[in-house]
């Protein structure tokens, strides 16, 4: 049985908190520091701006599937998506994008919250994950972010 809509949002809650105060207790220069370097180079603020561009669109792609929509075409592209996106947000400091990734987790977390059991087993087409259940989308949202915590750990 899949997890319900109130337990993935504690998660939500949790692991955005955690990574809320992560970034929250990073100096500036750990801020400039260089996390990948294949592809486009990100640095430690890049990945947080990924965080807030990802939070941001991934809840429309929940919604499309949620009111029967298909979920993200077949020719998406995460790398141009990420890169772009990350460009987008190449001006904005580390504090602002901070709050901007809280708002946005907020608004995710409100989201799941309203769902019903029925809503976590509609599928659609993911980015990264393919055709799949949107519970299964939500779990990636903080599975995500752990991801690219670890990596931040390590640098």
């Amino acid at each position: 049985m899949p997890e319900s809509p109130a337990f993935l949002a504690e998660r939500l809650r949790a692991k955005g908190e955690r990574t809320a105060t992560f970034f929250a207790a990073l100096t500036g220069d750990q801020w400039q520091q260089v996390v990948y370097i294949e592809g486009a180079e990100w640095k430690v603020r890049d990945v947080l701006a990924h965080f807030v561009s990802v939070e941001k669109s991934i809840l429309k792609l929940f919604e499309n599937i949620r009111e029967g929509g298909m979920g993200a075409s077949e020719d998406f592209s995460v790398g141009r998506f990420n890169a772009e996106q990350v460009s987008k947000l190449a001006e904005i400091s580390p504090s602002d994008l901070l709050a901007q990734y809280q708002e946005a987790r907020a608004r995710m977390i409100a989201w799941v919250s309203g769902l019903s059991e029925s809503d976590l087993q509609k599928t659609g087409r993911h980015p990264f994950l393919g055709f799949t259940t949107l519970g299964e989308m939500i779990k990636m949202v903080y599975r995500h972010n752990q991801i690219h915590l670890r990596d931040l750990r390590r640098t």
